[in-house]
């Protein structure tokens, strides 16, 4: 992003409905009492873009993104946490802290963390961030920590959520099934966040499987009679006492069960098919005392756990980039993740603005 006073245009990535998208220029936001605006510097695509892309959820018009690093071009009034130049990560949902549902730890509930505290949206050369988001769930970077690693922080504080809530003791044995990008994150912040845990990552693709090995997975296995010897091996015959589910469906929701040991637990994380719905034997979740654990998105508590792994050198994503790209190429960006030849695309400002 070029340096200098705050512009007053802005190229964005707008939905045009379904999976079409195009790159607009729009008027730049303007930061008031509380907010701040930040430069692009770099910004992921996930998962739930290409969700929304997918299904045509995206309303026209909706700048998608949230992963985002920028750096701080303007301050609106009272705003002294962040100067000039800073370089800053923040989510986009931060809870209100009050509700009943923040009270119970249902935070990611809240009707108010709902709101997205970014304004258009992370695919964009500017962004707007809310006071709530700047006060509460903003950090500026140090020297030390690298645009490529900080992206991940929202992305694995939702994966650290998922791991606390399956209350995993440090020697734990889990399972991730599915070795893409958000699996093997999974893999990564379950070795930061509990180092004696031993790891089973399951994939068909024998490609991915060598990946997961090489970012420090115990054990890898395809699907199927392979995957059940290997954890039953690698636990002395319990199974694992989670596992979690970076794929979506019935039929991951039936591995997990087969996998996880009695009275362990099968973490749901990802979305499954509109029309699924899971034929699971009730008796062999009532009679061993499994549990099926839904879990969304990432509290603030979460994110902040998260920063401090990145910061001090604990967990480091950045090993997960395959590509990183302007804005321009963002349609060349969405089709290499879909057709499974990228593993994490970031994108960087438009070539206007560098």
């Amino acid at each position: 992003m070029k340096a200098g006073p705050a512009p007053e245009t802005n190229r964005v990535v707008a939905c045009l409905g379904g999976e079409e998208t195009a790159l607009e220029t729009r008027p730049a936001p303007k930061p008031g009492a509380g907010e701040i605006l930040l430069g692009l510097r770099v910004v992921g695509f996930c998962g739930t873009d290409l969700f929304k892309l997918v299904t045509g959820s995206a309303a026209k018009g909706t700048v998608l993104g949230h992963e985002v690093v920028g750096h701080v071009i303007a301050t609106g009034y009272g705003v002294d946490k962040f100067s000039i130049g800073d370089r800053v990560v923040v989510p986009h949902h931060v809870p209100c802290g009050e509700c009943l549902l923040c009270r119970r730890g249902n935070e990611t509930m809240c009707d108010v963390f709902r709101e997205n505290l970014m304004e258009p949206g992370a695919f964009a050369d500017v962004i707007l961030i809310r006071p709530r988001a700047v006060e509460h769930a903003a950090y500026r970077l140090p020297d030390h920590l690298s645009d490529e690693a900080a992206v991940f922080m929202e992305p694995a504080g939702c994966v650290l959520r998922g791991i606390r809530r399956a209350e995993l003791p440090g020697d734990a044995s889990a399972v991730v099934l599915g070795a893409g990008s958000m699996g093997l994150l999974h893999l990564l912040v379950l070795k930061a966040a509990l180092p004696g845990i031993t790891v089973t990552v399951i994939d068909p693709v024998a490609e991915r499987r060598g990946l997961a090995g090489e970012l420090g997975a115990d054990h890898t296995a395809a699907p199927g009679a392979e995957a059940l010897d290997t954890v039953q091996a690698a636990t002395g015959g319990f199974g694992a006492d989670a596992a979690f589910d970076t794929v979506g469906g019935s039929g991951t929701l039936e591995d997990g069960l087969r996998l996880t040991r009695q009275g362990g637990a099968v973490v749901l994380f990802a979305h499954a098919p509109a029309d699924d719905r899971a034929g699971v034997d009730l008796n062999s979740v009532f009679k061993f005392e499994r549990r099926i654990i839904g879990t969304y998105s990432a509290s603030v508590k979460e994110q902040s756990e998260i920063f401090d792994l990145l910061e001090s050198g604990a967990l480091d994503p950045s090993p997960l980039v395959t590509h990183t790209m302007p804005l321009d190429d963002f349609t060349r960006g969405v089709a290499l993740v879909k057709n499974h030849q990228a593993l994490k695309v970031l994108f960087t400002p438009s070539q206007e603005a560098l």
